[in-house]
């Protein structure tokens, strides 16, 4: 009930263009004004509770610290009342309708200094209050000061360019505000629409927020509180609260920083990678909140892309942000985030793989492939990432997986590269005859499944100071192995160079050169891919789409054992069947293309396969 006359003022100048700012171009989502009278109302609460730490004599003491919302679809307006400072004549005028303590002079110096590109710093000023006229054909604030003898006013405006103050009386301390909506924007006096905005940008709200008298934030903002008061079970309903998830998470990392930003962290790695079984691309799950405040749901760049499946939330105090706090203006402390955040999740994985080592490889072989990305692509991180990765190997048994770190643990004095093999499977890669020549050394070979292991090994490159090399390239140098005793009929060193050169004359172009092997044992011949600049791997995937160069002639090295039968037998067919010789040495290189992935054109071998079964 007002007890005197309305008191009129005009906007200072500088308030008028940021309503004009405000109103018609800083949103992009209207419902963002819900946020930021929340926020404020929960700033409001913050700064009387301290203040009753030191002032005992103040206003309606025994008010309950909280925040109420009420909507009425059918007058269409949406009243929000906190219990807060409150505010004096002096200072609604003062916060409101000058430039005194808004903050937006600050804004309007830096707008005029750095053109539209700086219109996203508004929010480092605090006038989030001005959001309202979005929304509102007209705004009413009502407040009454902490102080015992201060009146209570209420603060009138349609934001065109002024405002009324006028005294009242049967206020509360703390501050209510009233707006009117505009016809287009009935949608936020409904009940169902604000309790959605609640939900998503409030639920972490410090005091309690009712919606026409039903508390909305019941979930508690559990990354500010210490890991020892939190059971598993609270941890478990958190993470299915914010990342609307059914299934229990795989791991979390509950982690505080204060250097060199301020960051309180809740991480959580779900059960499953839905990427692996065909679904859409992960997209950022991580929130990321100011003081509990919601400022992005889905910040793309808070951590690098190869941590996508991440879920969870991410709080600094540290971040200045735009007026809608959509964007974050500060580049640098962005970066900043990411890195410290990465690190620390980089190193909770080491130690989980050092002492969890079961539930680590768990992890691994769902979630992997993503770290398999980061060795690729984050040169950052990159030595640190490669340490994570697992592969099956010739000396570990089937199932089991080994480290890089513990490869070049297990290397000899004279061994210099790390060696790997990329094929379908270890059967595959144990039947095929690229591994005989290690085996034989005792030289270790990684396995690589995946297709995406070629692009890893290719970015990598080495790893503590060793070369990674497939075992089934050109250049791989073995060490002399011990030769087993000469057996009938083998081929003497002249006789074999002989073979070799007669084999190169004979196959023409389809090779590139012909020697005797120091790497077969127990195969007859290999072909080596001779291509620097594509393995098989990457020629089939150019050919999956059509690719230029995809079509380029095969390059391959082929490498024959004198001491196996079926070279022998060719050595003797080239003197007495030179026709049939020549035939037996197609189909010895079409094998080997087939053991090596570079077999392309079937048609040729059929036939003749058909003319070898004639002089059977």
């Amino acid at each position: 009930m007002s007890t005197a006359t309305p008191q009129k003022f005009e906007f200072q100048a500088e308030i008028k263009q940021l309503l004009d700012i405000v109103i018609h171009s800083l949103y992009t989502e209207k419902e963002i004004f819900v946020r930021e009278l929340v926020s404020n109302a929960s700033d409001a609460l913050e700064k009387f509770r301290h203040l009753q730490l030191t002032e005992k004599d103040v206003a309606d003491d025994s008010l309950a610290l909280e925040i109420n919302l009420t909507t009425d679809d059918t007058a269409k307006t949406l009243t929000l009342q906190d219990a807060g400072l409150g505010m004096t004549r002096a200072e609604l005028i003062e916060n409101l309708g000058t430039i005194a303590h808004s903050g937006s002079k600050a804004f309007l110096k830096a707008l005029s200094e750095g053109g539209q590109k700086n219109s996203n710093l508004i929010g480092q000023f605090g006038v989030g209050f001005y959001s309202a006229f979005m929304v509102a054909k007209t705004v009413k604030v009502y407040s009454r000061s902490w102080k015992k003898d201060e009146p209570a006013h209420v603060w009138t405006s349609d934001g065109s360019g002024s405002y009324e103050v006028e005294e009242v009386s049967d206020q509360q301390r703390g501050t209510k505000i009233v707006i009117e909506l505009k016809d287009d924007c009935g949608e936020f006096a409904t009940e169902s629409r604000i309790k959605e905005i609640l939900e998503r940008y409030s639920a972490f709200v410090s005091f309690p927020v009712n919606l026409n008298g039903k508390h909305i934030n019941t979930v508690e903002a559990l990354w500010l509180r210490s890991k020892n008061e939190i059971t598993d079970e609270q941890y478990t309903a958190f993470y299915k609260f914010q990342s609307h998830a059914y299934d229990e998470p795989r791991l979390r990392l509950h982690f505080s920083a204060d250097a060199p930003l301020q960051i309180n962290a809740l991480l959580f790695v779900p059960k499953d990678n839905t990427e692996k079984f065909g679904m859409a691309r992960l997209e950022p799950s991580v929130s990321l909140y100011c003081r509990k405040v919601l400022i992005d749901a889905k910040p793309k760049d808070l951590l690098p892309e190869w941590l996508r499946f991440m879920k969870g939330v991410v709080d600094s105090e540290d971040l200045p942000l735009n007026i809608s706090r959509e964007t974050m203006q500060d580049r640098a402390l962005i970066e900043k985030l990411n890195k410290v955040i990465t690190k620390r999740f980089i190193k909770f994985l080491s130690e989980e793989a050092k002492n969890r080592a079961d539930a680590y490889n768990e992890f691994y072989a769902e979630f992997g492939v993503f770290l398999k990305e980061g060795a690729a692509l984050d040169y950052t991180h990159k030595d640190e990432i490669v340490k994570l990765l697992r592969f099956e190997s010739s000396l570990t048994e089937k199932g089991k997986t080994t480290s890089l770190t513990d490869y070049v643990s297990r290397m000899g004095a004279e061994q210099k590269e790390i060696y790997f093999l990329l094929g379908p499977s270890r059967s595959a890669i144990e039947a095929g005859p690229y591994l005989e020549g290690f085996k034989a050394r005792n030289l270790e070979v990684l396995f690589c499944y995946e297709a995406v292991d070629e692009y890893v090994m290719s970015n990598v490159r080495e790893f503590e100071g060793k070369k990674l090399i497939a075992a089934d390239h050109a250049d791989v140098k073995l060490t002399d192995a011990p030769k087993p005793p000469a057996a009938e009929g083998d081929l003497s060193d002249d006789d074999a160079k002989a073979l070799a050169e007669w084999l190169k004359t004979t196959l023409g172009d389809r090779v590139e050169s012909v020697k005797p092997s120091d790497r077969l044992v127990d195969s007859p011949a290999l072909a080596v891919n001779a291509d620097k600049f594509m393995s098989p791997q990457m020629r089939r995937m150019m050919k999956a789409m059509n690719k230029d160069g995809a079509d380029a002639p095969v390059k391959v090295n082929l490498e024959i054992n004198p001491r196996h039968a079926v070279i022998k037998h060719l050595a003797a067919t080239k003197t007495s069947s030179p026709e049939k010789a020549a035939l037996i040495a197609e189909q010895i290189l079409d094998n080997s293309l087939i053991s090596a992935g570079l077999f392309e054109d079937p048609s040729k071998m059929v036939a003749r396969l058909y003319k070898l079964l004639e002089t059977v």
